[in-house]
């Protein structure tokens, strides 16, 4: 083979790793933009807290923003749905999830927090939390952040098994619905001021479990680096094999 054929096939694998590289920085410098967004966003609504009504919750156009609201109404008699894998301070665990029926508004879920798990086996919550003991069959006040469920990630197997509590791997709003009944589910669940004496342990953090803004970038910055490193050889390289 040539040195120029050499040089050719040299300079287009890098130049194509190069683009790849810079391709991925650039993906995660648009997602450091989103959820830097995203966290604007909430701090905004947090610190207004102008509550809105839960009529709100089935807005399809804020489908993936944020607003606080509050109302008035009753948690629907049905299991309690649990969504497995979620883990807090290194302690496995399920987040509680049921659905309410305000008195000015369509049902919708709201997050009750997460509970640790009692049995492994069964991947059920303490039998207090299915029954929805002090929950069920009162009036209650409710507010809290309207938020876009946890993302499903990579969707495998069915999202729900049916049991004394729904057991959930995602959080599938239209199989929700059907399990419950319901024609259809607001797209936001309602995420319960921590400052509520009611549910279980809770925050309003909207990245769990997930990579933050500053993480994004220093992703980027490595893939920039790399990119960097590849123009570098490759220079390196071809500047060796001309003093040949």
């Amino acid at each position: 083979m040539s040195l120029r054929r050499t040089r050719i096939i040299g300079w287009t694998l890098a130049v194509l790793t190069i683009a790849a590289f810079v391709t991925l920085g650039q993906w995660q410098l648009s997602r450091m933009s989103q959820k830097q967004a995203m966290l604007d966003a909430v701090a905004v609504t947090l610190e207004a807290r102008t509550p809105v009504s839960l009529t709100a919750a089935g807005d399809v156009a804020r489908a993936r923003d944020y607003d606080w609201s509050a109302g008035r109404g009753q948690f629907v008699d049905r299991p309690a749905f649990v969504l497995d894998n979620q883990i807090q301070a290194g302690v496995p665990g399920l987040r509680v999830y049921r659905l309410f029926a305000p008195d000015d508004a369509p049902p919708l879920l709201v997050d009750l927090g997460w509970t640790a798990l009692v049995d492994r086996t069964t991947r059920l919550p303490d039998a207090a939390i299915v029954r929805g003991d002090g929950l069920l069959g009162r009036d209650l006040d409710l507010r809290g952040l309207l938020a876009p469920p946890p993302s499903p990630g990579l969707a495998l197997g069915p999202a729900l098994t049916p049991g004394d509590a729904v057991l959930m791997t995602r959080i599938d709003i239209p199989a929700i619905a059907a399990e419950t009944g319901l024609p259809a589910l607001p797209p936001r669940v309602l995420r319960l001021d921590p400052a509520l004496d009611v549910g279980y342990l809770r925050d309003l953090d909207v990245l769990p479990n997930t990579l933050t803004p500053d993480k994004h970038l220093g992703y980027a910055v490595q893939w920039f680096g790399l990119a960097l490193a590849v123009l570098v050889i490759a220079l390196v390289l071809t500047f060796r094999t001309r003093r040949r």
